[in-house]
């Protein structure tokens, strides 16, 4: 199973850290964000798609403007991130680009992935940038956000992206060569764990605090990231990020780091949580036709095929999807709203920009969110 953890996997999120990125501190990285680059390059050419989350942008931030710790004041954290996030990016931009890949720099906050509009929205920019092998390269938005320079960590954000974007894979790139029993720096009786469940209370127990001055998670804040990636499908890996061509030799079937397995598949893990909603917001009433489709072909829901919507709902709801009778034929998330949805009935998707004043997606319901009764 560990050797497997990215063999297998078609989209990979790979987050890497402060100390990593910029060398302890003393500035951006060059030769290594130009050799992890050169790794992503060669997994995009094989078909694979890749996230990267990066921190790095305040302690580049730091380096550029003289600073030699860490200030406590939060505008003076919000200063250092808005010069270093510079840097971080350009750095990315050109190294990708010497290997033929293009990117895109896209900042978040913890806020944007709780609210269910522009969860949607980010999930959508993202999807459609990794449909133009465009690789995302993603950081919190510390120069806005008091409470993610605070108490937030990029580890948690790799858990959430690699949630965003329904990943196979989780790699978290750190400067330790992977998980341990305890501290090994302190206990030198420390045991190297090679594969667990991600979830495991007892790793949680024998994780210790922050390691780095630099970095704002220890051990402790990966092995929570494992766990919400855990929850919908998502293995985890915590290796050395200077280790040689980790990425290629970990896509290879190389078991390296610790392995931080999810117990439950990706689709599964998902429909579950559809079929597990007690309580939906509103339903769609479908033609025979439609009916047929769903259940005999597996087909998505398009809005040509409704004939009537029921309740109030918003984008991103769990809806039941019924027949002419009242049974429910299947539930799904919906790609619109009860309004919308009113608006698209019985149309064709050439009809919902005319409608809608804009276009969007062709399905109601697209058959990978939508799980039949």
């Amino acid at each position: 199973m560990a050797a497997s953890v990215l063999k297998d996997a078609r989209r990979i999120v790979v987050k890497v850290g402060s100390s990593l990125v910029t060398n302890e501190g003393r500035g951006v990285d060059a030769e290594a964000i130009a050799n992890w680059c050169r790794q992503l390059a060669q997994l995009a050419s094989e078909g694979r798609e890749l996230v990267m989350v990066s921190s790095g942008a305040i302690a580049e931030g730091m380096k550029r403007l003289g600073w030699a710790t860490r200030p406590k004041e939060v505008h003076e954290l919000q200063a250092a991130a808005a010069v270093g996030q510079m840097g971080l990016a350009q750095m990315y931009e050109t190294k990708l680009r010497e290997q033929g890949m293009g990117s895109a720099q896209v900042l978040l906050t913890h806020a944007d992935l709780a609210d269910r509009e522009r969860y949607l929205n980010a999930r959508s920019t993202l999807l459609t940038l990794l449909q133009h092998r465009v690789l995302p390269v993603i950081n919190e938005n510390d120069t806005v956000v008091n409470d993610e320079i605070k108490f937030g960590d990029n580890d948690t954000l790799g858990a959430l992206v690699a949630n965003l974007v329904e990943a196979d894979a989780l790699v978290i790139l750190t400067d330790q060569k992977g998980l341990y029993s305890a501290d090994p720096r302190k206990d030198p009786s420390a045991r190297f764990i090679d594969e667990a469940i991600a979830g495991t209370p007892e790793l949680e127990q024998m994780a210790g605090g922050a390691g780095s001055s630099l970095g704002r998670g220890g051990m402790i804040t990966k092995i929570l990231a494992a766990k919400r990636a855990a929850g919908s499908g998502a293995s985890t890996v915590i290796a050395w990020g200077r280790e040689p061509d980790v990425l290629l030799r970990l896509a290879a079937g190389e078991a390296i780091g610790t392995a931080l397995l999810a117990s439950t598949q990706k689709l599964a893990a998902r429909k579950q949580w559809m079929v597990d909603h007690l309580q939906m917001r509103g339903a769609v009433t479908v033609d025979a036709g439609a009916a047929a489709k769903l259940q005999g072909e597996g087909k998505s829901l398009l809005p040509i095929g409704v004939v009537d919507v029921q309740g109030e709902f918003h984008r991103g709801d769990v809806i039941a999807v019924r027949d002419a009778s009242g049974h429910e034929l299947a539930r799904g998330l919906t790609n619109y709203s009860s309004a919308e949805a009113r608006l698209i009935a019985r149309k064709p998707s050439s009809e919902f920009e005319r409608v809608l004043g804009y276009a969007a997606e062709p399905e109601l319901i697209h058959k990978n969110n939508l799980v039949l009764a």
